[in-house]
């Protein structure tokens, strides 16, 4: 019996409660909720639904929880149900019937744990879309290892999930990139508002090798030459450190395209039709607050020129277009006023504000030796990717930026990420299914494997229906992540899984010892250890982790 098994019962046993006593069963929630106690003595699960739904249909919640207990009592599955405190409810589930969360997960395999939850709904996901003006640095790489997991998690409950990199090659920042690649090609030291770093030589030096006669050329010709060539070799290097970090993308989508296209001149013209831009001051601002935002906001400037804002209306635009329900953002710390205003933007092009969902990630720092680390050996003055990846290797990079909430500040201690020790996150969760690997390796040179007919009414220790226990929440894990947005719910997950599981090997031999026979007990373990396995497998998978069989 699983969590979601137990929740319908509980549910349906609660319809008939309140039906024999002419009581509308329509105050019952749609889904019950079923928690694991945090004091194992209370129980393997309990429920508030006694104390949710009691007085709306006019009972006492002690009354409701005790009438409740009595008729879940009754199943197979379920050895006790008691009423505690001002109206919880708690169970403990036969062996049996809680050893078939081990059968199911056996059963499900790599599709353990998925659900649809988000099925029918079309995801636009954009994340990282750093400027290629330079390496990708530490939030970037945050945003990477988490926007990754993230659209994993979404797909896997059900979501037509579309990763996408919007590939900022407009404005300002474009021409202080080229302005340095020149200074550079000419052995110049970087503009006082340019970019600086060995990178920049290095993509200098091969615009001059593509291009020798480049420096000759008149001056828009030459600044085009090293715009042109130079942001495809730094969007070529970017994409390239993204896919050895594990993370690519549908579409890379072009901010210049928009421009091109004429779609920021359609858009403005269409805000101007339906009334939600005005000019003033010699500029065209749009009505931002009247859709919630903090102030209005210049979508042309007085100058003629589309502010940044009128890029991300056309972007949106475009986003709707293409059929999606829902755009996440997924942007840097310095990036809280988009909430408001990209909403604002949906609004008044008529849209459902809901379709844009913002999600801010704060800083992230790197420590070695007890001090700070803050000096690229390429970029120069930020840490990259590459830098990190160098340091502790992408398993450890991917799995350490992923198990924090994205509203936090992180400091990665490179040394603790570099031990074979507990102490280290990701080394603990995957010598977990290492160990568990290797465990069945060996069974299986010794010929043993469980078949379907395995007694999982053996498992009856404290430490086994703790570790089934575990398993089962899985599903309903990947669900919350899915429906929060917060893939480090799975990693801490995982970490939970890899100290159930360490405590149960601890206590429960599996393999029998010298010419010991193998008993009905050491295929109920076997099961439970590839069940957990399993769990392992697909919990790193999410995160883009590797799942090592040899450690």
């Amino acid at each position: 019996m699983t969590p979601a098994v137990l929740a319908e019962l509980v549910r349906s046993s609660a319809v008939q409660v309140l039906t024999s006593r002419g009581l509308d069963p329509a105050a019952l929630p749609e889904t019950v909720t079923i928690e694991r106690p945090r004091n194992p003595d209370h129980g393997d699960y309990a429920t508030n639904l006694a104390l949710q739904v009691a007085k709306k249909v006019g009972m006492q919640p002690r009354e409701f929880a005790q009438a409740l207990a009595e008729q879940v009592a009754g199943d197979d599955g379920v050895a006790s149900a008691e009423v505690a405190g001002p109206g919880f409810l708690n169970f403990r589930l036969a062996a049996d019937a809680q050893g078939e969360q081990v059968r199911q997960v056996l059963s499900a395999g790599e599709r353990y744990g998925t659900g649809d939850a988000l099925t029918g709904r079309k995801i636009n996901l954009e994340f990282v879309s750093a400027n290629p003006t330079g390496p990708i640095h530490l939030g970037g790489t945050r945003w990477a290892a988490v926007g990754d997991a993230l659209g994993r998690i979404l797909a896997a409950q059900g979501a037509d999930v579309t990763r996408e990199y919007y590939f900022n090659d407009a404005g300002a920042q474009i021409d202080r990139f080229v302005r340095s690649l020149i200074a550079a090609a000419k052995g110049e030291p970087a503009p006082e508002d340019g970019y600086a770093g060995a990178y920049i030589s290095d993509i200098a030096a091969e615009v001059l090798r593509q291009e020798p006669s480049a420096l000759s050329h008149p001056e828009a010709e030459r600044h085009e030459t090293f715009r042109r060539i130079g942001v495809d070799l730094m969007f070529a290097e970017i994409k390239k450190s993204l896919h050895e970090f594990g993370t690519d993308f549908d579409v890379f989508f072009h901010e210049d395209s928009l421009h091109a296209s004429g779609a920021v001149a359609g858009a403005v013209e269409e805000l101007k039709a339906k009334g939600t831009l005005y000019e003033a001051d010699g500029a065209w601002w749009l009505r931002s607050t009247e859709f919630g935002d903090d102030k209005d906001r210049v979508v042309i400037k007085s100058d003629g020129n589309p502010a940044y804002i009128a890029g991300d209306i056309a972007y949106l635009q475009d986003k709707i277009g293409r059929g999606f329900d829902l755009c996440i953002y997924m942007l840097g710390a310095d990036h809280h006023g988009y909430i408001a205003r990209l909403k604002a933007a949906a609004a008044a092009m008529g849209h459902d504000p809901a379709v844009v969902e913002v999600l801010i990630g704060q800083l992230v720092n790197l420590v070695s030796g007890g001090k700070p680390v803050r000096m690229s050996k390429r970029a120069g003055t930020v840490i990259t990717m590459e830098d990190l990846v160098e340091a502790v290797g992408v398993d450890a990079a991917r799995y350490e930026l992923t198990r924090y909430s994205v509203d936090s500040s992180i400091d990665i201690d490179l040394d603790l990420l570099r031990k074979h020790s507990d102490e280290n996150p990701v080394y603990y969760v995957q010598y977990a299914h290492a160990r568990l690997a290797s465990l069945q390796r060996n069974a299986a040179d010794l010929g043993l494997k469980p078949d379907a007919g395995v007694d999982l009414g053996l498992l009856t220790l404290p430490q086994e229906g703790d570790l089934i226990r575990t398993i089962g929440e899985f599903p309903t894990i990947v669900r919350r992540a899915a429906e929060l947005r917060e893939p480090h719910r799975v990693a801490r997950y995982l970490e939970s899984l890899a100290g159930a599981f360490h405590k149960f090997y601890a206590v429960a031999p599996v393999l029998p010892k010298g010419d010991a026979e193998a008993t009905p007990l050491t295929f109920a373990r076997l099961a439970l250890c590839e069940a957990a396995r399993q769990v392992f497998a697909n919990g790193l998978a999410l995160l883009g982790v590797s799942a090592p069989e040899r450690m």
